[in-house]
């Protein structure tokens, strides 16, 4: 398994599929535990991000980390990425055309790992993986489609500019990992919001 996420992360490394090669000082494939019952998955990489080659290591990833710290969750144990793997310019919103061509990588990624969940982050994931919009409306929702089941939270970023999120994020990193553990149980888990395809 090891392997095919490794020739996943070598293809993100290589990558010229779109514009954003042409801009970005490193892409960043997904990291962390290919074992983890949870993938999280962010818009796409910043500054921070782009020069070191690995997803949330700037402010937002620290604000992650305090967050699953919080829940009693090492950031080790989980796995996370990005809808897009490279850095937009200006950390504009990724074009849907590249949200498109990036997401073979992700579906590869959720289909070695085989997470219990995916912890969606924020606006951007939301809409390219489930249509969605209107985050905050619909964060700390459990989600089902295709028998996949979905978490959807703020993206950790927004809690840099609006601290009431703070919390928000923190207790919903905690409602994701109780509901992973009655999974993990195979307890009945409540869901909110139903996909039909």
């Amino acid at each position: 398994m090891t392997t095919e996420l490794e020739t996943i992360r070598q293809k993100v490394i290589k990558c010229t599929k779109c514009d954003l090669c042409q801009t970005r000082k490193n892409s960043v494939p997904g990291k962390g535990n290919f074992q983890s019952d949870v993938i999280f998955v962010g818009e796409a990489p910043g500054r921070n991000e782009d020069q070191q080659g690995e997803p949330f290591v700037g402010i937002a990833g620290k604000r992650l980390t305090l967050a699953l710290e919080n829940a009693g969750i090492s950031r080790d144990s989980i796995y996370i990425t990005n809808v897009v793997k490279c850095r937009p310019p200006n950390n504009r919103v990724p074009s849907v055309l590249e949200r498109n061509t990036c997401s073979e990588y992700l579906q590869k990624e959720i289909f070695i790992i085989k997470p219990k969940i995916i912890c969606i982050l924020g606006n951007t994931a939301f809409n390219s993986i489930l249509g969605g919009s209107e985050i905050t409306k619909y964060r700390g929702k459990i989600v089902r489609k295709d028998e996949q089941i979905y978490f959807l939270t703020v993206h950790p970023a927004a809690t840099i500019y609006n601290q009431e999120l703070v919390n928000i994020l923190k207790s919903d990193i905690s409602k994701l990992f109780k509901t992973i553990r009655e999974l993990k149980d195979n307890k009945q888990v409540k869901i909110d919001i139903e996909y039909t395809s």
